[in-house]
């Protein structure tokens, strides 16, 4: 193999470890998204649950109601948290998974 082709070979190497790089990058950009928007989704859901509970305990005068009604919202509040536990070890098992056979 000559030099130049050896300079060649180098050159596309060199272009490809560049590309993975630039990729891995974007894809780990890409994760730091979904995580943010996540979390903001999450917080915002914990808020507007929060709110809901204070506009039935300002507004709601029938205790019967208002006790059936802060049931309803806690028992939807139960269900967003077992979903996200359920999500977050979706995620974790999936990031685990990449990153063993990475290291493969």
């Amino acid at each position: 193999m000559n030099d130049e082709q050896k300079w060649s070979d180098i050159t596309n190497d060199i272009a490809n470890v560049s590309k993975k790089i630039k990729s891995r990058i974007d894809e780990e950009e890409l994760v730091e998204d979904l995580k943010d928007t996540f979390k903001n989704t999450i917080e915002n859901t914990s808020q507007l649950i929060n709110n809901i509970i204070q506009t039935v305990e300002s507004t709601v005068t029938d205790e019967e109601i208002k006790k059936e009604t802060k049931e309803i919202v806690s028992n939807i509040n139960v269900e967003l948290k077992n979903l996200l536990f359920e999500t977050k070890n979706k995620f974790a098992e999936v990031f685990e998974s990449d990153s063993l056979s990475e290291e493969e």
